[in-house]
């Protein structure tokens, strides 16, 4: 399954879509550096399908606040920048731990982005379903976007098998063998939520839990989402 090419896709839609929700469409985002994979889409075409992919998994969502954050919907590569940054600024106030040679997925190659991508997507699907707003109708409009993206078959199976799991956050922690990957799922569903809904912020707190995160690598991470 080719799950890094249709997660970047997505991740980087998620720039227009929400601008368009909150009606900041045509301002620049806000500048981190050029993003290392920023030729991954084909044309102007791919990012309206991406978009309209990413819009069915947000729902009705209140979109969150368009100002720095929305420059991590740049891409997979900016999303591991992101959860780099917080967890090096996170450990290296740990005086009594080493600190340790992390390994985001902004500088990893091969099997292993692959294996990243799968994790975060999964992140996604499930922070998507945290309000139960996912219905039969609606997994079919997301199947079809998929199918216009060129996503592959057994991607799109596996994308549906999981769209129509019961929400577990323990089985989507489950994707997580590493911290630093822990660290970008979180990264992603914080991106995914309605931050103003009890529900999805449940999620999260349960999500961080089973995960194995320390609180205060949460409060980073969540506060490098803010900052962007």
């Amino acid at each position: 399954m080719n799950t890094r090419g249709l997660l970047d896709q997505l991740l980087k839609s998620g720039n227009d879509y929400l601008s368009r929700q909150s009606g900041t469409a045509g301002r620049p985002a806000a500048q981190g550096g050029a993003d290392p994979l920023s030729g991954f889409l084909s044309g102007a075409a791919g990012g309206a399908l991406a978009a309209g992919a990413m819009g069915l998994l947000m729902g009705n969502k209140k979109a969150r606040k368009v100002t720095g954050n929305v420059a991590m919907y740049g891409g997979l590569a900016a999303l591991g920048v992101v959860a780099y940054k917080a967890y090096d600024n996170w450990q290296k106030n740990q005086s009594a731990a080493p600190v340790r040679d992390l390994q985001t997925v902004d500088r990893l190659s091969g099997p292993q982005v692959e294996a990243h991508s799968q994790a975060v997507l999964r992140a996604l699907i499930g922070a998507a379903k945290a309000d139960g707003h996912i219905d039969e109708r609606e997994r079919s409009l997301i199947d079809g976007e998929l199918a216009k993206l060129g996503a592959d078959q057994a991607l799109v199976r596996w994308f549906d098998q999981e769209l129509r799991k019961p929400l577990d956050p323990a089985d989507v922690a489950s994707a997580a063998t590493t911290p630093e990957m822990a660290a970008e799922m979180y990264v992603a569903s914080v991106l995914m939520v309605d931050e103003d809904s009890f529900m999805e912020r449940a999620y999260l707190q349960e999500l961080a839990r089973q995960l194995k995160l320390e609180p205060g690598l949460v409060a980073e991470l969540e506060r490098q989402v803010a900052q962007g």
